[in-house]
């Protein structure tokens, strides 16, 4: 844990400047998700990006033989509204704050975005869409990431109202009033854990990950308005390479 905390330090020092503006994708080099710009090639862009090849604790994983473990719950308090952006990549919800508490860590919420289809598979299945909810602890630098997954079902009434909202062009940004991200949240926070990295350039490998088991539902005609805008934007999973995958007792 020495050696992975001392990474993660030199990593946070290239990679926050970055995280302010662009809420932890690289800036400076464009990429994508498909042809030569694609995931397979995001190494290769940019030395900032090396991780994406060369690290070996890369994100997202297919959730494989997972270990039931004693993890300790997670405890969410989270503020209403902030601005919804489309960043060319997603579309991402700068928060008005809030706090994650995992046993004895605090992580502030910095900003929630979303992927099609799912990052992270589930023996090998993977879901229509997933949020991501990226938290940073204010004192040791560390990202904590809680992954929920989406499916086309009953609607959402937080969904829909970000939905709503998409702004359909890279680069607009508009001011959201008083949508609550704790809509997004299953009725179950039992979840899987591991270490690994940002699913996008520049793949700093400095992200305690939890995935939610439970996935929530949300109107199907909602998951058309985000897939018409960003059809796939997912990265493939990525080898585990012996890491433990730990699952809520």
């Amino acid at each position: 844990m020495e050696r992975r905390d001392f990474l993660r330090g030199l990593a946070l020092l290239a990679a926050c400047p970055l995280c302010v503006k662009t809420a932890y994708a690289a800036e400076g080099v464009h990429w994508g998700y498909e042809g030569e710009e694609g995931p397979e090639h995001w190494g290769t862009l940019s030395t900032e990006n090396s991780a994406c090849s060369a690290g070996s604790q890369q994100s997202p994983v297919d959730i494989r033989g997972a270990i039931k473990a004693e993890i300790p719950d997670l405890a969410t308090d989270w503020a209403r509204g902030g601005t919804i952006l489309n960043n060319g990549h997603t579309i991402q919800v700068k928060a008005a704050g809030g706090t994650l508490r995992r046993g004895d860590k605090t992580y502030d919420l910095v900003q929630y975005h979303f992927h099609a289809p799912s990052e992270h598979l589930v023996e090998g299945k993977n879901f229509p869409m997933e949020a991501h909810f990226v938290h940073k602890n204010a004192e040791t630098g560390a990202l904590g990431v809680l992954g929920v997954f989406l499916v086309p079902g009953a609607a959402n009434p937080t969904f829909a109202s970000l939905a709503a909202k998409f702004p359909q062009n890279a680069g607009e940004e508009t001011q959201l009033d008083a949508v609550d991200p704790k809509g997004l949240l299953p009725s179950s926070l039992k979840y899987w854990s591991y270490e690994g990295s940002l699913t996008t350039p520049p793949c700093s490998e400095i992200v305690d990950w939890m995935v939610a088991m439970e996935p929530i539902e949300v109107d199907p005609a909602d998951i058309k308005r985000f897939t018409r805008l960003y059809s796939m934007n997912a990265r493939p999973a990525l080898p585990g390479n012996r890491r433990y995958v730990l699952s809520s007792s």
